[in-house]
């Protein structure tokens, strides 16, 4: 990745907005729906407090001028327009509240980001965000079904997988969250899933590898195994590398194995 995504929160806090026009009155109306509050004066957002800000001048070399100042005062700048000026850029938004599916190009084509989001929102259903509700009111009950957070993430994978109960593509799965918390469980028991790769291109990957290594408790790597395919696994998965020590991980464990030339 050449940027690393984030939600930012602004709420109710000074965003310093440069310029006029159609470049930046998109701008101002961002910050404002994610209830930012705009200050339209470089100084005045200094002096409030101001982490971000977006330079919107029909002058290059204004924006410029203003993208340096305000970075050497420790803010983080867009400039519209302008990549190279940019410290963060602003991706193409597909609301389903409070889910936010952002698409980003990192500046490339804004117009590529909003023809995927465009068919994004064909995909994801409107009741895509009262299932996020009903899940974070259900976030006590959930911990007390699942005292170990392993089994908790497996269980969420298992009830948001495609055909799952809480199948977050299905229309009306919003409704099923009691009855999920409320069905008898299998006792847990380890998997171990061992695949031998056939090249170091993870689009190589056959669909059930890439889900399974996408849910992994551990993943457990020959050194010869590559970077791009270790990146398909969840950031926090236990990283090991064969052959290990010692007893075998708990919970959800995948082998990645090279094919011998």
């Amino acid at each position: 990745m050449q940027q690393l995504p984030l939600f930012h929160s602004i709420a109710g806090q000074p965003v310093i907005v440069l310029g006029e026009g159609e470049m930046a009155e998109p701008k101002r109306r961002l910050v404002e729906r994610a209830g930012g509050r705009v200050v339209t004066a470089l100084q005045e957002g200094l002096d409030e407090g101001a982490r971000l800000a977006f330079v919107a001048h029909d002058d290059p070399a204004m924006c410029e001028s203003d993208a340096i100042r305000l970075r050497c005062a420790g803010l983080l700048v867009n400039v519209v327009d302008r990549p190279e000026l940019c410290d963060f850029t602003t991706p193409s938004i597909l609301d389903r509240e409070p889910v936010l599916v952002a698409v980003g190009t990192g500046g490339a084509s804004a117009g590529l980001a909003k023809q995927l989001r465009l068919r994004l929102e064909r995909l994801l259903p409107a009741n895509l965000g009262q299932l996020a509700d009903r899940l974070f009111a259900a976030r006590d009950a959930i911990r007390a079904r699942f005292p170990a957070m392993s089994d908790r993430r497996r269980a969420l994978d298992q009830a948001l997988g495609e055909g799952g109960m809480l199948d977050p593509l299905v229309q009306g799965s919003e409704a099923q969250v009691d009855a999920w918390l409320g069905q008898s469980w299998p006792s847990e028991t380890a998997q171990v899933h061992e695949f031998l790769l056939l090249s170091d291109d993870p689009e190589d990957l056959t669909i059930r590898q890439s889900r399974l290594l996408g849910m992994a408790d551990a993943v457990i790597a020959e050194p010869t195994v590559s970077a791009d395919i270790l990146n398909r696994a969840r950031a926090d998965a236990a990283r090991l590398v064969l052959p290990i020590t010692g007893p075998m991980p708990d919970g959800l464990v995948v082998i990645l194995k090279t094919a011998k030339t």
